[in-house]
């Protein structure tokens, strides 16, 4: 094996082929998209929202489905349509962006950590069930890596104690449980279009119901709390008077951003496929070293391979941090998907966090990280990810 470039040694790839992790795979389609709407002059909410709502609810089999501008949104959104608010407990994962916990915040009610399943990553229904009490509303269970949370003993759980569910679909456009597609077990599911998503419109997300009351609310609380949108106010059917119904928000999506996302819908499966053939190049590469390898999906689950996260073994004798420095060296970018939350700052202060509270977590944070994992890449990018790690790990 030939020395490290973080010793001085050639790394895999050159500098100027620096292989950025999570770079979205974009064709033509997405850029005449864009261009169609800015000759149209339309860039804001308009017509695509709306056509790219319609699609994407009739791929994920919901009655309804309303674009804002990303999944913090969403799930904020989603949590104050439930009235959900100042001392109420909401239970989630320590294993997440920061975003999900401060959704929950951000609605005035207290996020509630139960910690994960240490094979999937996900929330473990029986330490959910151990953190309900009188203030608890609702369960947020968050689809980590594109792996499916265990929704039947989640949903036990909830009609067992009259709660609601919010699905956190960030990771999971694909995933679906037992021929079920995630986002439409609970009352709610939130999804992520951010540039590094399966499906991507730069920066956006969706919320998907059944219920019309909730898609209706979360519409005019995505803009302003207005009756009437901007298309509605201004299209050539003449003008509308809008009222002002709701305490609302500036969290609308854009025609520029859905003009994205339509061809990206159209490609999902295709994108999924090589996604998966990339998972499967890994998995068969990285067996002999020192890492645990990402879990399976059983058979009665589809997996959206979002993101690849080996966890570095105990024994190595190098951090993670040090292989995260070493793979860049080598010219490969990769991520942190994620530190656990009670290792934050802000989140130890204000709530009392603490490591030891949330062991399963703390120690997946500590060891975890996620290579690259795009369709955008070609069979050589994923060879050069397969020779920079396997080089850093048997250095």
């Amino acid at each position: 094996m030939s020395k490290l470039a973080i010793d001085g040694g050639k790394p895999v790839r050159e500098r100027k082929d620096f292989l950025v992790f999570g770079t979205p795979k974009i064709g033509e389609e997405e850029i005449a998209g864009v261009v169609d709407s800015m000759r149209r002059r339309w860039i804001g909410t308009g017509p695509k929202v709306g056509e790219f709502e319609q699609a994407f609810g009739a791929y994920k089999g919901s009655p309804y489905s309303v674009a804002v501008n990303s999944c913090t949104a969403a799930l904020h959104l989603s949590i104050l349509s439930l009235g959900i608010g100042p001392g109420d407990e909401v239970i989630t994962t320590p294993m997440t962006f920061c975003s999900t916990v401060n959704s929950i915040l951000h609605a005035g009610a207290k996020p509630v950590l139960a910690d994960c399943d240490p094979v999937t990553f996900n929330i473990d229904p029986e330490k959910v069930g151990r953190k309900i009490t009188k203030r608890t509303k609702a369960i947020l269970p968050v689809h980590f890596a594109g792996h499916s949370c265990d929704m039947d003993a989640l949903m036990r759980l909830a009609r067992k104690h009259k709660l609601r569910i919010i699905e956190d679909c960030a990771h999971a456009l694909e995933t679906e449980y037992k021929g079920r597609k995630a986002g439409t077990f609970g009352d709610l599911g939130c999804f992520s279009f951010y540039a590094t998503k399966n499906l991507t419109t730069a920066e956006g997300g969706m919320v998907t119901t059944t219920k019309k009351a909730l898609a209706d609310r979360i519409k005019r609380l995505a803009l302003h709390g207005m009756s009437k949108d901007a298309w509605k106010r201004y299209s050539d059917s003449g003008y509308v008077h809008y009222d002002v119904v709701d305490l609302g928000y500036k969290y609308n999506m854009t025609d520029l951003q859905a003009a994205i996302g339509l061809p990206q819908l159209r490609a999902l499966e295709e994108n999924w496929k090589r996604r998966r053939l990339i998972w499967s190049r890994f998995q068969e590469a990285f067996f002999d070293l020192a890492v645990d390898l990402p879990a399976e999906a059983p058979a009665q689950e589809r997996h959206a391979y979002h993101l690849y996260t080996p966890l570095i073994h105990k024994k190595f004798k190098r951090s993670r941090d040090w292989v995260l420095n070493a793979l860049t060296a080598e010219n490969i970018g990769a991520g942190v998907h994620y530190r656990a939350l009670c290792d934050h700052p802000y989140y130890q202060k204000t709530l009392g966090w603490k490591r030891r509270d949330f062991p399963i977590a703390a120690d997946i944070g500590d060891r975890t990280l996620s290579l690259p994992l795009s369709p955008a890449m070609i069979d050589k990018d994923v060879e050069d990810v397969i020779t920079a790690f396997r080089k850093v790990m048997k250095a």
